[in-house]
């Protein structure tokens, strides 16, 4: 289990719909900046809970109350403000925080929107270090991904960004997870495809591609959908395919989603057994790394303590 270190204020600007994704709540329509859904604070039909994502803030119709992340968590998990900080320290959501925040309720701040300011081929030190902590070759992600430098809070990062169709970054180094305005999902074409492979996170299609890189495969088109809120609105994308496997993460809001789209159509079919008890692709492919790293490890100090062994007793 990840540990975060989030504070009340920091909690507060949490994004609230990927909130609600990873506590297994989709949106059942999207209108521009507003994400509707059915309440998860009492049982109705008809979606009447509003999120609006430039404001992060959320409305209940039904109950006539709204507010933000922190109004909605110590109701929907019946506790205090303290014990509410915690459970989402001690969870392993991995949340981003909402880039761009409200100040004093007098709409976005100009200044804390993240600006792509250039993208270049990946070389940065820090980043080539990270893809390898995330056991992704370089050459796997230079095919699909650039170096990104933006501009945040008034000051200038780096980060590994994986653009969406329409022109956006999902944006992540060791450090920080976020996106820039537009946000979308990514369909990546491939010459013959036939079938569709849908995966919820670029580092999982990156790992798909690492795992398989020197196997023969059949061509697919891939649906990367970058976040679970855009689901809806490629479902009949990816009806368009004869088959289309799905390889979402193994959490409750990932369960949910797959089960949805198996329930429409005999063409969708679960892969996750390849990852079965690993959140993602990724997580799986890092942990089979550091246990290769472990065993070869082993046999090193074994090797060497034979080779010791055998060198004292030559001299006895």
């Amino acid at each position: 289990m990840n540990t975060y270190n989030f504070s009340l204020g920091e909690v507060k600007q949490l994004d609230m719909v990927d909130y609600l994704e990873k506590s297994g709540h989709l949106p059942k329509k999207i209108s521009g900046n507003d994400y509707w859904y059915l309440s998860p604070l009492r049982t109705e039909k008809e979606a009447s809970f509003k999120v609006n994502r430039k404001l992060n803030a959320w409305y209940d119709h039904g109950l006539g109350q709204g507010g933000n992340l922190i109004d909605f968590g110590i109701r929907y998990h019946n506790c205090s403000v303290k014990e509410l900080v915690q459970k989402i320290n001690q969870n392993d959501f991995s949340f981003h925080r909402q880039t761009s925040p409200v100040i004093n309720g007098q709409g976005e701040d100009e200044e804390r929107k993240i600006k792509i300011l250039d993208t270049r081929p990946i070389s940065n030190t820090a980043l080539l270090f990270y893809l390898k902590e995330r056991r992704v070759p370089l050459d796997v992600a230079m095919e699909y991904c650039k170096e990104v430098n933006y501009e945040l809070y008034g000051k200038r990062y780096f980060a590994i960004g994986f653009e969406n169709n329409s022109g956006g970054y999902e944006l992540r180094n060791r450090y920080f997870k976020g996106s820039s305005s537009p946000k979308d999902a990514t369909l990546i074409r491939k010459e013959g495809a036939e079938g569709l492979t849908v995966m919820e996170g670029f580092f999982s299609f990156l790992s798909w591609l690492t795992i398989n890189r020197n196997q023969p495969q059949l061509p697919t088109d891939y649906l990367v959908l970058n976040s679970l809120s855009f689901l809806e609105k490629n479902v009949d994308r990816m009806q368009s395919y004869p088959k289309a496997n799905l390889m979402l993460d193994n959490d409750t809001a990932g369960d949910k989603a797959t089960l949805k789209l198996l329930q429409i159509s005999s063409a969708f079919k679960d892969n996750r057994e390849l990852y079965h008890g690993h959140k993602d692709l990724n997580h799986w492919l890092t942990e089979l790394g550091r246990a290769i790293q472990r065993q070869q490890q082993s046999e090193t100090k074994i090797s060497f303590s034979n080779q010791k062994h055998r060198t004292g007793r030559g001299i006895c």
